[in-house]
This record gives structure tokens, C-alpha cells and sequence, in this order.
């Protein structure tokens, strides 16, 4: 049988249910569908690929999904560091207002791409101003971006939208998207608690809903913002967003960090999931989420790298090693383990992100988003324990090869679908203008 590819010869860290690892595996995929997972020396002798990928001496695993961030941020990096969150949205918020416009986000969005690309990250969650130019950018590069409508009810939006308007228009753009994509879902993103009232949470999420969209929003990032939402509605955010209905298996909620007891109950009891993003929580002094708990809870945590400009880069993997190291810090080695850090960083995002059907393990069936790690650098040997190898050790730049729907866009460290030369003159210009 002739295939589209396959990728052979490395050992393949599946992340299906039992943690499977095929040594000197192989994994075929055809039409942009992974047709079969299993030793190399079947697969090649049943399969004729026209292209091919040799991954000997390297470890093949699903692409990282990145659940929250806000890509075209990259215009920004660099310029609110060492600040609060309610400092960082100060300035944030003001450069938006003057910078923001849907060629500008498309050059910061390729930037982007090629940043995550590189880094191993397949799809991203990303909430910003016109998403239809970031949409736009990600499809010209082949890399898979989950977006849609955002509201925010601030003073001057970018786009100059009132709410009403933009209600019309979010409602017009999901309607225009038809029947979901294999790989995709469509999406609605309220900002948060603290910018958007009571009555238009609840106006966004039954839009979502009879969508059939995933819901995502901010909420309780840092004590600030929980004490300015109980002060201004009595409620805690993830409390307001409950007693809203909001909450439910079809929300993701970014950061979560400061959560009481019966918070972390009710996101368990309405299956609502969580975006970790430990290095933007840390760098703004928000705090570290209560991770350990919520997994106990039963609660699904994906891993997010929020913006670059809160967290300075797009690196998923880095988030990993950070989620699996900070909360040790109570004592506990074992509160957040090397394999469950990297099921964060792959299945459970794609489970919070409602595509744990399509995503985030390398299964016949499921999309082909898939990378290859170069384990031949002096850090990542010997090779005792992939899963630790991948939390503790690996770096982005290991990252030989990025796959996304079965399409090679990263070959040998060189990134094919992007012109990184164009991508970066375009941002210096503006970074400069």
C-alpha cells in the first residue's frame, strides 16, 4: 500500500492510555491520518511511503499543544517584563490599542508559527484581535490554530467593535465556519470576569453553546483579580462563573491559579479544564496553581505558554519542565511526575481543548501531528526513561522534525513552510515603527 509518509526507525512514545513505547518504531500516515503505529520492520516492508523520515537515534512522540496563549504577542516581547499582571494589562492594553491591526497580527502570528514550529508545538489555543488574520497566516503555513470570536469589553478594542456589534459579528463568523474541520472545533473566547459583565458572560456562553464551540476564558490569575471581581459582583470568578452556568465540559479556563477548596470541587462536578501556564504565572508573580489538586479532583489540565510577553517565548516543552518542577516545591517529588507533565503538554490538552478523539497521541485514526526529538546531544543520554528524558532534560532546539496533518513542516531543523528571513525583517520593521 502507498502512503503519504513514514516515520521510522526511532522509538515511538505513543502516549496512547498505557504509555505505550514501540522501539524501533514506525508510524504511517496517510491523507493527513495516522493509518498504523507499530516496529518498523512491519510497517516498512507493508507500507510504500513518498516521503519518508528517518528517525534513528530519535524519539518520536505526538506534537505539543500549546492551550492558551495569545500569538501575535510576539510584537510585544519584551516590553512588560518585571511587572504584576494588573501592571502588565496597563501597558498591554495601550500598545494594543495603537498597534493592532490585521496585518500587523498576521506578520507577529507567522513569527509565531515559525517560533513554535521549531519548538515541537502542532496547535495552539489562541485568544487575540482579529483572528481571521492569524487564521489566515497559520493556514498559509500548514500549522494547526484553534481560534474564533473574542470579546472584551475595554474603552477602545483594536478593531473599534462595540460589544453589540461584536455580538453580531462573532454569531455571523460561526455561522460562515459550517461543519468542524478534523482537527479543529470552533471556538468562543470571553476574556475574562473582571472585563465582560454577568449578563454578557452568559449572552457569550449560550452563543458558544448552541455553536457546539469550546468556551475559553481568563479567570482568578492572580489574588488581585479575584478580590477586584468579589468586590465589584461578591462572587470569586470561578465562583461568579458558576452561579452564571457558565462551567462545564465545553470551558477552558486560563490559569486557575487562585482557587479554594469548593472552586476546584465545582470544576470538577461541571468537568470544566484548566490551562496551566506555569512560566507567565511565575514571571508575574501570580503564584503557582494548585495543579496537584485539581488533578486529584479529577479535573483535565492542559499546558499553555500564555503570551510573549508574559512568558517570552512560545515554549511548550520548557512548560513542561517548569509544571513538573514547581510544584515540588511543597515537598512532594512525586506531586507532578515526568509522565504526567508531558501527557499535560499532549493528550490532556487536547482533551481540554475537546479533541482527545483527533489529537495529542500517536493512535491509527487520529491526525498526524507528530515531531521527532534528536536524542544524539551529550544532555539527553543515555536514554533511560523517555518520559523523564522529556520533562527534565529536552529543550526545544532538540526538535529535528515537526509534522502537522500528516505535512512535514520542519525537516531537518529547517522550517519549509515559513520564510523566517521575510518573517523576521517584517517584525523588526514594525518592532521599530
Amino acid at each position: 500500500m502507498t502512503i503519504d509518509l513514514l516515520v521510522h526507525g526511532g522509538d515511538v512514545l505513543t502516549v496512547d492510555e498505557a504509555g505505550t513505547v514501540v522501539r524501533d518504531g514506525a508510524v504511517a500516515v496517510d491523507e493527513g491520518e495516522i493509518v498504523a503505529v507499530g516496529p518498523a520492520e512491519e510497517l516498512c516492508t507493508r507500507f510504500t511511503a513518498r516521503e519518508s523520515v528517518d528517525a534513528q537515534g530519535c524519539l518520536v512522540l505526538p506534537g505539543l499543544v500549546n492551550t492558551h496563549t495569545h500569538l501575535a504577542m510576539t510584537l510585544l516581547r519584551g516590553r512588560a517584563d518585571d511587572v504584576t499582571l494588573q501592571g502588565f494589562l496597563e501597558r498591554v492594553l495601550k500598545w494594543e490599542a495603537e498597534l493592532l491591526t490585521p496585518k500587523n497580527v498576521a506578520a507577529a502570528v507567522r513569527l509565531a508559527v515559525a517560533e513554535s514550529v521549531r519548538a515541537g508545538v502542532t496547535s495552539a489555543l489562541d485568544m487575540y484581535w482579529f483572528h481571521e488574520a492569524a487564521e489566515q497566516a497559520a493556514r498559509e503555513a500548514g500549522w494547526r490554530l484553534h481560534s474564533g470570536p473574542t470579546f472584551m469589553d475595554v474603552p477602545e478594542p483594536p478593531d473599534g467593535m462595540s460589544y453589540e456589534d461584536r455580538m453580531r459579528w462573532a454569531r455571523q463568523d460561526l455561522e460562515a465556519r459550517g461543519a468542524a474541520r478534523p482537527g479543529h472545533r470552533p471556538v468562543v473566547f470571553a476574556h475574562s470576569t473582571y472585563t465582560l459583565s454577568p449578563d454578557q458572560l452568559t449572552e457569550i456562553a449560550a452563543l458558544a453553546r448552541e455553536f457546539g464551540a469550546l468556551l475559553h476564558l481568563h479567570a482568578a490569575e492572580n489574588a488581585t483579580e479575584v478580590a477586584t471581581v468579589e468586590v465589584r459582583y461578591g462572587k470569586r470568578p470561578v465562583e461568579l462563573l458558576d452561579s452564571l452556568g457558565v462551567l462545564g465540559p465545553d470551558v477552558l479556563l486560563a490559569h486557575a491559579v487562585d482557587l479554594t477548596g469548593p472552586e476546584i470541587a465545582a470544576l470538577a462536578r461541571t468537568g470544566t479544564s484548566v490551562a496551566h501556564c506555569p512560566v507567565s504565572n511565575l514571571k508575574l508573580g501570580c503564584g503557582i496553581a494548585p495543579v496537584p489538586r485539581l488533578l486529584s479532583a479529577g479535573v483535565t489540565v492542559g499546558l499553555g505558554t500564555d503570551g510573549a510577553v508574559s512568558s517570552n517565548t512560545l515554549d511548550v516543552l520548557g512548560a513542561v519542565r517548569q509544571a513538573a518542577l514547581v510544584h515540588k516545591a511543597g515537598g512532594d517529588p512525586t506531586a507532578v511526575g515526568a509522565e504526567q507533565a508531558v501527557r499535560m503538554a499532549t493528550i490532556e490538552g487536547a482533551r481540554a481543548l475537546g479533541l482527545a478523539d483527533q489529537l495529542g497521541s500517536l493512535e491509527a485514526g487520529k491526525r498526524a501531528d507528530l515531531i521527532v526529538l534528536d536524542l544524539g546531544a551529550p544532555h539527553l543520554r543515555p536514554l533511560h526513561d523517555p518520559w523523564s528524558t522529556l520533562a527534565y532534560a529536552a529543550h526545544s532546539a532538540d526538535v529535528r522534525d515537526t509534522v502537522v496533518d500528516g505535512r512535514v513542516l520542519m525537516r531537518d531543523r529547517d522550517v519549509r513552510t515559513v520564510d523566517e528571513a521575510a518573517v523576521l525583517a517584517d517584525l523588526e520593521i514594525l518592532a521599530l515603527s
